[in-house]
């Protein structure tokens, strides 16, 4: 059996922890391969590599930088197809799904590519007499990310290609239930010309996160997963003294106007509510139509197609839908639809029986859609992570726009409308991070930032654009006069520049 260890100082290594997990093929229940879990030790390792090659790559000017980053996007190019096959063996979402989170990242690291001009700082000439003004922007030292198992390549590339543009060195720890991906990139960071020891893959699960926080060398932590986890993560981090941005989890609504073209609506929340299974942090989980005959509508719409959905492994290129990523995550999905039912929604398509011949073992749950679901059911309140929608049923605009601003979560919300002003006071008002008017997945462009309110977000900067720069760099601001410019004799007075 494979096994996989970790990426330190620009080689693979077993570690010593001699603890591991298991990594399965989530389309068939079989373990494929066994991951070492790291220690103390393996993190130290990972950030004394770190430490090692940060201030040559610092002084490493951004021109050269970004030459590598294109050199790194030549070769995820080359890699696509298997980048993507390894990504869906781990994950279970489909080909084409795996693509797309293959070139979500790609275009950060395109984005960063821009490092030269991301990174000119500000100068003033004649602030004073004499005194010029200029400021730069400095890389923090070693920065560590934390990612979930959803995105093995998307939610990486966030943080490390801004991280390492920026002249930073970086330690990755992955998910440990789909490590191999993560792994890759880093041997092709390396492939195109980037110092050993400037990005190192460190797989583990809490002891890892543990000693990332407490590592006094960790300058910043950018982490992405549960909110629970992220509120704690934010405090142990900031606690220390670290610089963090930690991004939590997310109850996505989708509002759907008695003028939208249902038919429209209907595809969008097949797309946005049942791809890669739903676990997604921008999945729509939450549709909300106003009026019955809208409701009506809609949920005969969605029937129609959630009954027709194909569901089936990544290999089958047929497949719309894959598995759950573990067994775990299929048995707490299941859970959330009986206290649907329990709670008292109108379940309209049940996956709870989905089989698939040849895959009996797999981690599967079929699309489910529930209607008439209420502000306080569980399957309303809380992020399920699986491919079930629940319709909330609003009587009028305001009743619509009360449920996604009284929620917990505020990552990402849509209207559809073919209304313009019902759009501009929805976009004005909402107090959600991302929204998309007829757009049901508004994940901003990599030149944007990416970054939610409320309980899905814990740090004052986002990920990727121009924010990921700032989050990853520090500014100095310079005062210089030169002695022609100095005044005899010394000033008591606090200076003014006068």
């Amino acid at each position: 059996m494979r096994t996989i260890g970790h990426f330190i100082g620009g080689k693979s290594v077993a570690g010593s922890s001699e603890a591991f997990s298991d990594v399965f093929d989530p389309a068939t229940g079989e373990v494929e391969a066994r991951v070492g879990l790291a220690g103390v030790a393996e993190i130290d390792a990972a950030v004394q590599a770190a430490l090692a090659a940060q201030p040559a790559w610092a002084a490493t000017n951004p021109q050269r930088r970004a030459r590598v980053m294109f050199g790194f996007v030549a070769l995820m190019h080359r890699e696509m197809d298997a980048l993507a096959a390894l990504l869906s063996s781990e994950h279970g979402k489909t080909i084409d799904d795996a693509r797309g989170d293959l070139q979500r990242g790609l275009e950060v690291a395109e984005f960063v590519a821009g490092a030269p001009h991301l990174l000119k700082g500000e100068f003033t000439e004649g602030a004073g007499p004499g005194i010029d003004m200029y400021s730069m922007r400095q890389p923090l030292g070693v920065g560590a990310g934390i990612t979930p198992f959803n995105f093995p390549a998307m939610i990486p590339l966030w943080m490390f290609a801004p991280a390492i543009a920026a002249g930073n060195a970086f330690i990755l720890k992955p998910s440990e239930r789909a490590p191999s991906v993560p792994l890759r990139l880093a041997e092709l960071m390396l492939e195109a010309g980037l110092p050993p020891g400037v990005l190192n893959v460190v797989n583990g699960g809490k002891s890892a996160v543990e000693a990332i926080i407490a590592h006094p060398d960790i300058a910043g932590i950018s982490f992405v997963g549960s909110t629970p986890i992220a509120r704690a993560v934010y405090a142990g981090a900031a606690a220390e003294g670290k610089r963090v941005q930690a991004f939590g989890g997310a109850k996505n609504h989708m509002i759907v106007m008695p003028d939208a073209d249902i038919d429209k609506a209907a595809d969008a929340l097949m797309g946005a509510g049942y791809g890669s299974a739903g676990e997604r942090c921008m999945a729509i989980s939450v549709a909300v139509p106003v009026g019955e005959a809208t409701g009506d509508r809609l949920v005969a719409a969605l029937q129609h197609r959630v009954e027709r959905l194909k569901v089936g492994p990544a290999a089958d290129p047929a497949s719309e839908m894959g598995p759950l990523i573990s067994a775990d995550a299929r048995r707490r999905v299941l859970g959330y639809i009986e206290k649907g039912l329990e709670q008292g929604a109108e379940l309209v398509v049940d996956g709870r029986g989905f089989a698939l011949q040849g895959y009996e073992n797999g981690f599967f749950v079929g699309p489910t859609l529930f209607d008439r679901v209420t502000e306080d059911m569980d399957i309303y309140r809380d992020e399920i992570f699986g491919p079930v929608l629940s319709v909330v049923r609003a009587q009028s605009y305001e009743e619509a726009l009360g449920l996604p601003m009284r929620h917990a979560y505020g990552n990402g919300v849509a209207i559809f409308t073919r209304d313009g002003d019902t759009a501009r006071d929805f976009a004005s008002r909402i107090n959600i991070g991302m929204v998309g008017i007829n757009v049901p997945v508004p994940v901003p462009l990599a030149y944007h930032s990416f970054g939610g309110w409320k309980a899905s977000s814990f740090g004052d900067l986002n990920q990727h654009g121009t924010d990921s720069i700032r989050f990853w760099t520090r500014t100095k601001t310079v005062t210089a006069r030169w002695p022609s410019g100095i005044r005899n004799g010394a000033q008591y007075q606090m200076p003014t520049m006068a």
